[in-house]
């Protein structure tokens, strides 16, 4: 044993593995059988992305906001824009349709126009009574229905904007879920087997288009596009990079064991999520695509280096050794640093970012170990390689490309630190002209139905986004005194004049309607009581809310009625000015509700989201910047000098400029699915500058320190490898453009377009820094050897052993 470690680390491994090779499948067989026995913990996400941590003054102020009224995220509105809706035929199916929803166990309330309640004045139990707005006897009179509709759009004023829309004549419907099952299994089962169901049941009988939207209904078919393309981008990853691969080395067997490889690495990847009890979440349905795009690299370096070992001395054994005994340790560190990009997403306090960065980077590293495992005992035995498999070596489109990057290296370095300053300056003036996003809908998939949807009421009802205004009077029954709701009234006046915002809703809807009922339904007094009526209308409105399932207005003060809540909505493409909006009702707000006797905090999903993508952009920088750090420490530690550390991160930090850059020329905003994009690509494009520079230490070696014979002779052997996994990392990340998600499209393109530059940037920008920075560095003792052997034994160091072997 103490001389299977003299020989080397490396060198034991392959020992290890050729020699026991039943042994080796067989724990990969049951490692794999054990996680598949993990498939059934898998389950699908059925609350939404929270970017913010639990202990940001935000997040608690929304918590709290839920912990007062429950969840806001349960109404579904299903609207119509078409007059034939009062039509017998039309409003029949459409009552048939309300009250089937409101049959359902799921639902806790339906408001409609076919059950529409108004409020009528009780003299002698001195309240206000819910009384039907429509006879059902007499629907079936064209006439009258024409009739309520006059009466709906011009005497119930409560009712607009919250029901119906005056100018356009749109209705709606509001189906409020139970709150308890939202965030459950039961919402999806609902709205895709009774909700869809019953929608497309009445447009059948009726010829009417109608228009659904809401949280549970959009948040349900998000998730149901999203488990529909984890198939498509498995699929589509395994054709493309199937097909380079083949492309590449002209063997069935060698494209063969890479396709098991990356599907065993999907089967693991399946079975990671299920044994950490995470959850699929739009992120870490990626993860299966994403091993094998990343898995596929693995293998075209590890065959191509196969291939280059025996084309020199066509001893097959001697070239499955070397395999890893030459890049074993270069290959481990590329996929470290690989895992490592993913790894610092841990370090953004955010679930949903941990939980991606967890199971990618156990799934990329468990991913290396099944190669150096897999490929060399699957090569040992098939036949040795034929003159057409290794043909690529040699291949002449390929060699014409390299050989214009190496003269360039070579003669022209000038031109390209030239091209590259350029670059970068242009860089910089695209990235003054990017901007952050607080679209919720933005990322959505436009070309499904209930993007439409959403539009729609975007457009006749002023969006669908929530903003909430909760207010502490301090007080039990403080709400319902008259001076809090002329405060209240003005704070809502003000909300009503921000364009960006729809009208708002609250408690004094209500008593405002409370006073229009007591004059017997007169439109002319839908207004607060003055303070001579305060006394007998405000007690009408409280015995009306006593014990009553259908009050509309329960979920507006709490059950001691010391919290009040006013609700506004606002379009998506108002996102951006949040800040602005959330400004101005904070300074009305302050004005109006003096802190000694008042609290008022403004939240809802709306600027929750706007907030969360903030605080990630701030943390994933400083996660770029640690990926930066430790990359930077492991080329320190390879080499002992500040310049190689610069050598390795400049050519990778220029790409990151590009591609930002482009994003600002080309109005791509950053939000939680670009912001993905920099730590993504630049743990994946380091990978090619640590293979360089790990073989150019080698080379270092082999050529007694001659700089420019090493770096000639490192872009020769470590070259093609470089361009081969580049092109295969382009196109497979190119296959997430497939999907109807923008933010996925955005990811997988801006990753490809940073990796082809990272690519180009590492052939020729790298190289020829290590030329410009490294003359000084002409002897070895510049050069402090690590304290471990991290790079591949030169030829003669192999040999001497298995002759003494």
């Amino acid at each position: 044993m103490i001389k299977w470690f003299s020989l080397g680390f490396w060198e034991l491994i392959a020992r290890i593995v050729l020699r026991n090779r039943i042994l080796m499948l067989s724990i990969i067989v049951a490692i794999t059988a054990l996680l598949a026995m993990q498939w059934k913990n898998i389950h699908f996400t059925f609350t939404e992305a929270n970017l913010l941590p639990d202990d940001n003054i935000v997040n608690i102020q929304y918590n709290a906001f839920l912990n007062k009224f429950g969840e806001e995220g349960n109404l579904v509105i299903i609207g119509v824009k078409d007059n034939a809706i009062f039509t017998p035929k039309a409003y029949a199916s459409w009552s048939k349709l309300m009250n089937t929803l409101k049959g359902d166990q799921a639902v806790d309330l339906v408001i409609s126009l076919n059950d529409l309640k108004k409020l009528q004045k009780n003299d002698s139990l001195a309240t206000f009574e819910l009384v039907p707005f429509v006879d059902q006897s007499k629907t079936v009179d064209p006439a009258y229905l024409q009739k309520i509709r006059k009466e709906l759009f011009n005497d119930l004023p409560f009712y607009e904007g919250l029901l119906f829309n005056k100018r356009s004549g749109s209705i709606r419907s509001a189906v409020y879920m139970d709150k308890k099952i939202v965030n459950t299994a039961a919402r999806k089962d609902f709205v895709l087997d009774k909700l869809v169901p019953a929608v497309e049941t009445f447009e059948k009988e009726t010829g009417i288009d109608l228009r659904v939207s809401g949280m549970p209904y959009i948040r349900t078919l998000n998730a149901k596009t999203i488990t529909d393309e984890i198939s498509i981008f498995i699929g589509a990853s395994l054709l493309v990079t199937s097909l380079l691969f083949f492309f590449f080395f002209r063997s069935f067997r060698a494209t063969l064991i890479s396709m098991v490889i990356v599907i065993i690495g999907v089967m693991w990847s399946f079975g990671f999520l299920g044994l950490l009890n995470y959850e699929i979440t739009v992120l870490t349905a990626l993860v299966p695509s994403l091993i094998i795009v990343i898995g596929i690299p693995n293998c075209i370096f590890l065959t191509n280096k196969y291939h280059q070992e025996y084309k020199v001395h066509h001893n097959k054994a001697k070239a499955l050794q070397r395999v890893t005994t030459k890049v074993g340790m270069a290959t481990l560190m590329t996929n470290l640093t690989t895992a490592i990009g993913f790894a610092t997403f841990v370090a953004s306090n955010n679930q949903l970012l941990l939980e991606f960065g967890v199971v990618t980077s156990i799934n990329i590293m468990a991913l290396f170990f099944l190669c150096i495992i897999v490929i060399p005992i699957f090569h040992s035995y098939i036949p040795a390689p034929k003159e057409r498999h290794i043909e690529h070596l040699d291949r002449n489109y390929v060699k014409v490309f390299m050989d214009w990057i190496l003269r360039n290296v070579k003669y022209n370095r000038f031109s390209i630190y030239v091209v590259a300053i350029l670059l970068l300056v242009i860089s910089i003036i695209g990235i003054y002209e990017m901007r952050i996003s607080g679209s919720l809908i933005e990322d959505m998939p436009k070309k499904e139905a209930f993007f439409e949807d959403i539009v729609f009421f975007e457009k006749e009802f002023d969006g669908v986004m929530p903003l909430e205004i909760m207010i502490d009077t301090k007080r039990k029954k403080g709400v319902m005194r008259l001076s809090t709701l002329r405060r209240m009234e003005e704070l809502e006046e003000t909300i009503d004049e921000i364009p960006e915002l729809s009208k708002p809703i609250s408690i004094v809807n209500l008593v405002k309607y409370s006073k229009q009922a007591y004059y017997n339904g007169n439109p002319e007094y839908y207004e607060l009581p003055t303070s001579q009526e305060q006394s007998f209308i405000l007690s009408y409105a409280k015995n009306a809310t006593k014990n009553s399932k259908d009050n509309l207005m329960k979920s507006y003060v709490d059950s001691t009625g010391q919290f009040a809540r006013i609700t506004t909505f606002m379009r998506d493409e108002n996102g951006d000015n949040i800040a602005k909006i959330e400004a101005e009702i904070r300074k009305k707000a302050d004005k109006l509700f003096p802190p000694s006797q008042y609290n008022v905090s403004i939240t809802g999903k709306a600027l929750v989201f706007q907030k969360g993508t903030g605080y990630l952009l701030d943390n994933l920088l400083s996660s770029l910047v640690f990926a930066f750090f430790l990359t930077s420490l492991l080329v320190a530690f390879m080499f002992r000098s500040f310049k190689m550390v610069l050598v390795s991160i400049i050519p990778n930090l220029l790409p990151l400029l590009l591609t930002a850059g482009i994003m600002g020329f080309l109005d791509i905003p950053l939000k939680p699915s670009t912001i993905l994009v920099f730590g993504i690509a630049f743990g994946l494009s380091v990978d090619d500058t640590i293979r360089f520079l790990a073989q150019y230490r080698e080379e270092l070696k082999k050529n007694n320190w001659k700089i420019r014979k090493s770096v000639y002779a490192t872009f020769t052997d470590a070259g093609l490898s470089m361009f081969y996994t580049s092109i295969v990392l382009f196109f497979g990340f190119s296959v997430f453009m497939l999907s109807s998600f923008g933010g996925t499209i955005a990811l997988g393109g801006l990753i490809s377009l940073t990796l082809l530059f990272g690519m180009l940037s590492n052939l020729m920008l790298l190289p020829a820094l290590v030329l410009t920075l490294n003359k000084t560095l002409a002897n070895e003792q510049e050069f402090i050897e690590p304290k471990i052997d991290i790079i591949e034994h030169t030829d003669e160091e192999i040999d001497n052993f298995e002759k003494n072997k």
